[in-house]
């Protein structure tokens, strides 16, 4: 008797968390899938069924697998520079012996992930500036003038300067995280690997890489994650041009729901890009589970 009421109490605790997140998470997704078969006409409301045919233009769409393939690149980038690159960080800054110093480290490198992304795609819209910008003027004064263009104003240099500003603006939150997963590990562990003989390059792969093998899963699915949802650094800095060069799949979302008022064609990209995120969270997740860590 008293282990059903505490079932009964249990749901009944649990039951607000359930509606709310039935009605504002599982329920969009479902209308989405249903607009992503349908012509929608938002502002005269009209509405027509296409079955599958927005995921057929989709497939058609240079603009699409564009899109597709800079978040592809910006995942991949992030991936090197917030996982492994701010790992490697984390370790050099926990090696430092004055705990006064650690301190300040992870104070300096948090500080860019303190500021909004818009605010640091306004701030590098000006660095970038191909006439009065810092970038060219440094490049001009250091006899590399050759090399001073507009980083923001090229097809060929658009996307990689928006992803630069983004590395820079996220590296220190990774950094500090993995800071906080190594400051868990034993000291017990590294001390027994030292009187091993095993020097800090091997402590690192052998000790500290294995042992924060949770945090790493979780980073990489945070960063894989947020790599293909990238929209606001895109939209400050270039609004996906020059020639959609660095539309993603975000803004492209955008740009075809409310600037070309075709949503059920912007509800057919919301479904591939949910698709992916989903698939590379179970992924990661079913990953890092198999290679749990305790001790």
């Amino acid at each position: 008797m008293r282990a059903t009421l505490r079932r009964t109490l249990g749901l009944a605790w649990v039951l607000p968390a359930l509606v709310l997140v039935g009605v504002f998470v599982y329920l969009p997704l479902v209308q989405n899938l249903q607009f992503s078969t349908a012509k929608w006409d938002i502002y005269s409301g009209g509405q027509e069924f296409v079955g599958l045919g927005n995921y057929t233009k989709l497939a058609e769409d240079p603009v699409f697998w564009s899109s597709l393939g800079n978040n592809v690149l910006y995942a991949a980038v992030s991936i090197v520079f917030q996982v492994f690159g701010a790992l490697l960080l984390a370790a050099l800054i926990e090696s430092v012996r004055s705990e006064r110093w650690q301190r300040a480290l992870r104070a300096i490198y948090f500080i860019p992930s303190a500021i909004s992304l818009t605010v640091a795609g306004l701030l590098f819209y000006f660095l970038y500036e191909p006439n009065l910008g810092p970038l060219n003027h440094a490049l001009r004064a250091a006899g590399l003038g050759e090399l001073a263009q507009a980083w923001l104003g090229q097809e060929s240099t658009a996307m990689s300067a928006i992803i630069a500003m983004s590395q820079w603006q996220g590296f220190g939150y990774s950094t500090l995280l993995f800071a906080v997963a190594i400051q868990r590990i034993p000291g017990e562990i590294y001390g027994a690997a030292a009187i091993d003989g095993v020097g800090p390059v091997g402590r690192f792969f052998h000790v500290t890489v294995p042992l924060v093998r949770e945090m790493t899963g979780l980073m990489a699915i945070v960063t894989l994650s947020g790599a293909f949802q990238v929209f606001n650094e895109v939209m400050v800095m270039t609004a996906g041009g020059p020639n959609n060069s660095t539309q993603v799949l975000g803004t492209w979302l955008y740009r075809s729901g409310f600037v070309r008022n075709n949503f059920g064609y912007a509800a057919a990209i919301a479904t591939v890009l949910f698709a992916i995120t989903l698939a590379v969270a179970v992924a990661q997740l079913w990953v890092t589970r198999r290679r749990r860590v305790e001790w």
